[in-house]
């Protein structure tokens, strides 16, 4: 007869292995964490609005990759290296991805985030992003989350709904997550000391039926729209473009501020609709927002109420733009803005 003996085992052994706590997964998930934020540039020229990607791409932690494609982009691809706390930037050269048509950057785009085993895409909520995002997302199959303006967590943010009149908080399940930022929301990364390494990303050579035919750019000496610390932005009440340039343009170069428009000053011809400024234009938020007759319709609103100060003036006491201001001037425009332009002149 024998006799079994049993061992003892200890007690983290016996019965099911206990799960980790709360903030050790957090500390693995962070670790399992990878984003990669798309750049943008113009003729070889980075665009530090674009950085904005790597401010959010830091809140949501783990490593950060930067991605940048065109005909030159060596030097833009340098000058984004020397972000502080950025591990990557992965460029593609090549004419083909030089003016960023969505239907052979996408497929670009994807190969690489499939490559990387991202866990989130980040761009900029402009036009660039909003053309090309949604297309990444369907082809990884993935629910874009837009116009993102606050972090929660890595799978948590927060967005505006409803012309910015309500805030929804929002959670993704999927295994990327592709998310547009809201330029206003996160200040852009400054170029300081990093050393992030530089490699060559994957070139699938997609071919398309989409062509690049042409552009027509609007050109200016002044501060741009979306980046500006001041913008004056005329309405329908300037009545016609000759008076739109008469009026504003002056006030601006006084201001050394950037010129925009409400929607219906661009409909009705007074302004480029590079310079619309509201929901369906750039949303905006300068130390200095300065309305000259523009009514304040909520969609106008959407674009610009983030600013530091606002001032308007109208000739309409009851215009809904009062609400909104920090300082207003009942009176004619016509009369009202030239005297103003002579004052900071002589200031």
């Amino acid at each position: 007869m024998f006799a079994l003996a049993r061992r003892s085992l200890p007690r983290w052994a016996v019965g099911s292995l206990p799960s980790a706590n709360a903030s050790q997964m957090a500390i693995a998930r962070h670790r399992l964490q990878s984003t990669l934020a798309i750049l943008e540039q113009r003729d070889g020229v980075l665009n530090l609005g674009s950085l904005n990607a790597f401010t959010a791409a830091q809140k949501l932690g783990g490593e950060i990759h930067g991605f940048i494609a065109g005909s030159n982009v060596a030097a833009a691809a340098q000058e984004a290296a020397k972000v502080e706390g950025i591990d990557q930037i992965i460029k593609v050269q090549s004419s083909a991805y030089e003016k960023g048509l969505p239907e052979t950057y996408a497929p670009l785009l994807v190969e690489n985030i499939k490559k990387g085993n991202y866990t989130h895409v980040v761009a900029g909520h402009t036009a660039f992003g909003k053309n090309l995002l949604p297309r990444v997302a369907a082809l990884l199959d993935s629910q874009q989350i837009s116009d993102v303006t606050g972090i929660e967590t890595d799978k948590t943010f927060v967005r505006p709904i409803y012309a910015g009149n309500a805030i929804a908080t929002v959670e993704s399940s999927d295994s990327v997550k592709v998310i547009t930022i809201r330029g206003t929301a996160f200040a852009a990364a400054i170029p300081g000391a990093g050393k992030a390494a530089i490699v060559d990303g994957v070139d699938p050579q997609v071919s398309t039926s989409a062509e690049w035919v042409s552009e027509d750019l609007a050109k200016s000496d002044r501060p741009d729209l979306g980046t500006a610390s001041k913008v004056v932005s005329g309405g329908r009440g300037l009545k016609s473009k000759e008076d739109f340039d008469k009026v504003m343009l002056p006030l601006a170069d006084a201001l050394g501020a950037a010129v925009g428009a409400s929607r219906a000053a661009v409909d009705s011809g007074y302004a480029d609709n590079s310079l619309q400024v509201g929901q369906t234009g750039k949303v905006v938020a300068p130390e200095l927002y300065l309305a000259v007759g523009i009514s304040g319709a909520i969609q106008h609103l959407a674009g610009m109420k983030d600013s530091k100060v606002i001032a308007a003036i109208n000739k309409d006491a009851d215009a809904p733009i009062f609400q909104v201001a920090d300082v207003g001037l009942v009176g004619d425009l016509f009369e009202k803005v030239p005297e103003l332009t002579e004052k900071v002149k002589n200031g």
